[in-house]
């Protein structure tokens, strides 16, 4: 082999690691970049038994279900705890949301949000979602002093409304 095709061909190798290494890179990055496949509550943070509906805490804007009334002081005690447990498993907390925790703003929508280790937390802007991060506690903190959004309950008919009798 002349030195010319020694030269060509440790080049093509550099380029052809280099265009790998990028790929790698770039699927890795498209993975970090994804967001997590989040599920409902079903069982409880602290026991792990499944939850009973009529047994809940609502802390920094998020209602989250017991298996019994026990469980309640064990979630205030150590909220972080238990949403970082959460946030591992992909659990999605209820939001109970009145207001952005950074401006104290009335949320008309919810579109603008942000999943903060096992909380979803929503903003009324992009500006407040990009400051929340700076001091996370100071601001759950203040989701706890919202009244919360009211418990949605299922209404059962008595009548025979809606069902188009003539």
């Amino acid at each position: 082999m002349t030195l010319r095709k020694i030269m060509f061909a440790i080049i093509a190798l550099t380029v052809v690691a280099a265009m790998a290494a990028f790929g790698q890179e770039s699927k890795s990055d498209a993975k970090k970049d994804a967001p997590k496949e989040l599920k409902n509550q079903t069982h409880c943070p602290v026991m792990g038994g499944k939850i009973d509906s009529t047994v809940y805490t609502d802390i920094q804007g998020q209602r989250v279900y017991h298996c019994c009334p026990m469980c309640i002081a064990k979630l205030k005690a150590e909220p972080d705890k238990y949403f970082r447990k959460a946030a591992a498993e992909g659990v999605l907390f209820q939001n109970i949301q009145t207001a952005c925790p950074v401006s104290g703003e009335t949320l008309e929508d919810k579109t603008v949000f942000s999943d903060f280790e096992g909380r979803r937390v929503y903003f009324c802007c992009n500006k407040c979602k990009s400051m929340f991060p700076k001091d996370a506690q100071k601001y759950l903190k203040k989701l706890d002093e919202q009244k919360p959004a009211p418990k949605e309950e299922k209404k059962e008919s008595t009548g025979h409304e809606g069902h188009n009798h003539g």
